[in-house]
C-alpha cells in the first residue's frame, strides 16, 4: 500500500507531504483545490509523462516522492521481478524529478531507474480510476488475468504457461538446428572427403623428413659406391694400402721395445688400429655393394613428395599435423550427424510439447465459459446497487484457432482465448466492449461493480484510485457509492476524490484539501481530519458550502453515524 506521498513544486502545489492509511480513504475540497493535481503527481510517480509546464512558477524542479509497503509476499515478489533484484527491506521508496529543461530522472530505493521501469510499476501496484483515465480493467489481457483470479485457475494458467514457456525454447532450438542444417551438411560432406583423401594418402611419421635424405642417397649412388670402394682399397686392399704401412710400422716398434720398454705401448697400440682400419675397410666394402641406382624408387619418393607438398599447401598444415587433423575428423562427423539426430528429436519434441499447450488451452478456455458468466452474473447485482439496473454486463470469450504448425504459430502468453467485457448500458443499445463505452459516469459505477467482485481476486494490485467516481451523481447513488468503496477497502486501499459527502462519510481516513491564496502566491494544503468534529465541519461544508449551519453539522454527524453503523456491521458480519 502507498504510506506516504510527497509533492514538491507541482502547479499550485508548493510542498505537500501525506500519510496514508490502509482501507478506503477520501480526498475532498473545493474545485480547482489541487485534488486532482496530487493524483497527477501519483501518476508522474508511476510512469506518467512529464512537462515542464508543470513545475510551479519561480521553481526549477518538480520533485515526487512515495513509500510504498508491501501488503502480501506475491506482491514483493512480482516487483522483484520487473527490477530484476532482491528487495531487502519489505518497503519501496520511489522519487522522480524533472526540471525546466525538461529532463527526467526516477529511482527506486535510490538507485536510479528508467521511466519505463516506473510505468511498469506503475501498472503493477495502482490501479487509477478516473473520467480520463486508461483503466487497467479495460485492457483484454487484464481482464483474462482476473477472470483465471476470479475462477481460482491460477494453476492451470501457471501449467500453460510453463508449457507454453518450452515450446518457444524447443522452436527456438529448432530454429538454430535448422538455420545450421544446410552448413552442417556442407560440412558434413567436406569432413567425409577429408577424411577419404587423408586415408587414401596414408601419411606416415616422420615421412616427410626421411623421403628427402632417401631420395638424395639414390641421385647420388654412383658416386657413394665408388667413395666406399676406393676407401676399402685405399685402406686395405691396394698395394701400399693404409693396413700395409701399419703393419711395417708395427713390426718396426716391436723390433726395438726391446731397447725401449715404452714402445711396446705403440706396438700394442698400432695393433689395435690395424684392427679399426680393417673393420673400416670391410665396412666401405660391404656398404659400396648397397648403393644402386633405382630409378623406378626415386620417382616414385619424387611422386610421393609431390603429393605430400600439395597435401601441406591445401590444408595450410605440415605432415606431421595433418596426421593429428585426420585423427580429429571422425570425432567432427560424429558432433555433427549427433546434431541431425538432435534435429529430428526436437521436431518430435515440438509436436509433443504442442499438443500438451493445445490441451491445457482447451482445459482453460472450457473453465473460463463458466466462470465467465458466474463473474458477470455477480457484477450485474452490483450494477443494480448502482442504478445502472437496466445494464446488462456480459462476457464474450472467444477461443482462437492457431493452426496446426507448432513453427509457425503464435504462442500466446495467456490462453487461446480473447477475452471482452461487453455493456449494454440501456436496453435496445448494442453491446459494447467497456473499452468502448463513452459515459464515463456509467464507465467509472461498471469498473466499481466489477472491482467489487474481483476485489479479493487480485493479490498483486492493491492500492486502487477513483478520481471522481461520482461526478454527475445525485445524493441516494452517493451513499450506494460509499457503502461499495468502503466494502473494497477491505480487501484494497482505496483513495477517492470525490465532492459528494453520502461518499465521504463512509471513508475510514479523511483528508481535506484546500488552496490557500497568499499576499503574493497561492498553495495547496492537505489536512487528515482525524476528530469527529474535523469531519463533521467538512461534511457540512460539502453540504451546504459556506452557508453550512448547525442543522446542516447535525445532518453531517447523523451521515457520519449511519455510515459507521453499517460499516461496523458490515466488519461484524
Amino acid at each position: 500500500m502507498l504510506r506516504e506521498l510527497a509533492v514538491q513544486n507541482l502547479a499550485v502545489i508548493e510542498d505537500v507531504r501525506v500519510e496514508l492509511d490502509a482501507g478506503f480513504g477520501a480526498w475532498t475540497g473545493e474545485t480547482g483545490a489541487g485534488k486532482s493535481l496530487l493524483l497527477g503527481a501519483l501518476g508522474l510517480l508511476l510512469g506518467d509523462r512529464g512537462s515542464a509546464d508543470l513545475i510551479r512558477a519561480g521553481a526549477e524542479e518538480l520533485r515526487v516522492s512515495g513509500r510504498f509497503e508491501f501488503a502480501r509476499p506475491e506482491q514483493k515478489a512480482a516487483v522483484e521481478a520487473i527490477l530484476n533484484d532482491a528487495i531487502a527491506d519489505a518497503e519501496l521508496v520511489i522519487a522522480r524529478k524533472l526540471n525546466r529543461t525538461g529532463r527526467s530522472g526516477a529511482w527506486i530505493n535510490e538507485q536510479p531507474v528508467s521511466i519505463a521501469t516506473l510505468k511498469k510499476l506503475g501498472e503493477l501496484l495502482v490501479d487509477i480510476h478516473g473520467q480520463r483515465e486508461s483503466y487497467s480493467l479495460l485492457q483484454p489481457a487484464y481482464q483474462l488475468e482476473v477472470l483465471d483470479s476470479f475462477g481460482k485457475l491460477t494453476d492451470l494458467r501457471k501449467q500453460y504457461a510453463a508449457a507454453a514457456d518450452r515450446l518457444r525454447e524447443s522452436r527456438r532450438r529448432h530454429k538454430t538446428l535448422s538455420d545450421a542444417r544446410q552448413a552442417r551438411q556442407r560440412e558434413l560432406a567436406l569432413v567425409r572427403f577429408e577424411r577419404e583423401e587423408l586415408d587414401t594418402a596414408q601419411l606416415q611419421p616422420n615421412e616427410a623428413a626421411e623421403l628427402p635424405k632417401e631420395r638424395e642417397k639414390l641421385i647420388h649412388a654412383q658416386s657413394l659406391a665408388a667413395f666406399a670402394a676406393g676407401a676399402a682399397a685405399r685402406l686395405n686392399d691396394d698395394d701400399g694400402s693404409v693396413l700395409e704401412s701399419l703393419g711395417r710400422i708395427h713390426k718396426e716398434a716391436l723390433h726395438w721395445s726391446k731397447f725401449d720398454a715404452d714402445l711396446a705401448t705403440v706396438a700394442k697400440r698400432l695393433e689395435a688400429v690395424k684392427v679399426e682400419v680393417r673393420d673400416l675397410a670391410d665396412f666401405c666394402r660391404d656398404r659400396s655393394e648397397t648403393y644402386a641406382a633405382d630409378p623406378e624408387r626415386l620417382d616414385a619418393i619424387e611422386r610421393r613428395l609431390q603429393a605430400i607438398k600439395k597435401l601441406e599447401a591445401k590444408y595450410q598444415k605440415p605432415a606431421g599435423e595433418l596426421i593429428a587433423y585426420r585423427a580429429t575428423l571422425d570425432e567432427r562427423e560424429a558432433t555433427l550427424r549427433k546434431e541431425e539426430i538432435e534435429l529430428a528429436g526436437v521436431e518430435r519434441e515440438l509436436h509433443s510439447i504442442f499438443a500438451e499447450v493445445k490441451s491445457i488451452a482447451a482445459t482453460l478456455s472450457k473453465k473460463r465459459i463458466a466462470i465467465a458468466k458466474k463473474l458477470a452474473a455477480e457484477a450485474q447485482d452490483h450494477l443494480a446497487d448502482l442504478q445502472m439496473g437496466r445494464a446488462k454486463l456480459d462476457v464474450s470469450l472467444v477461443t482462437k484457432s492457431i493452426g496446426e504448425d507448432p513453427l509457425l504459430v503464435e504462442i500466446p502468453s495467456d490462453g487461446f482465448d480473447e477475452l471482452e467485457i461487453l455493456l449494454t448500458a440501456n436496453p435496445g443499445e448494442p453491446a459494447r466492449p467497456l473499452r468502448k463505452v463513452a459515459s464515463g459516469g456509467e464507465l467509472s459505477r461498471t469498473m466499481l461493480a466489477l472491482k467489487t467482485v474481483l476485489a479479493a481476486h487480485d493479490p498483486v494490485r492493491t492500492l486502487v484510485v477513483f478520481d471522481e467516481i461520482d461526478a454527475n451523481v445525485g445524493g441516494r447513488l452517493g451513499d450506494v457509492l460509499g457503502r461499495k468503496l468502503a466494502a473494497l477497502g477491505r480487501t484494497h486501499q482505496v483513495l477517492c476524490v470525490t465532492h459528494l459527502p453520502q461518499v465521504a462519510s463512509y471513508a475510514s481516513a479523511h483528508w481535506s484539501i484546500r488552496k490557500r491564496a497568499g499576499a503574493k502566491r497561492t498553495t495547496t494544503t492537505i489536512q487528515p481530519l482525524t476528530t469527529d468534529a474535523d469531519r463533521i465541519e467538512e461534511i457540512a461544508l460539502m453540504l451546504r458550502g459556506e452557508s453550512r449551519s448547525e442543522t446542516t453539522r447535525k445532518e453531517a454527524a447523523e451521515m457520519l453515524k449511519a455510515a459507521r453503523a453499517f460499516t461496523r456491521k458490515k466488519d461484524v458480519g
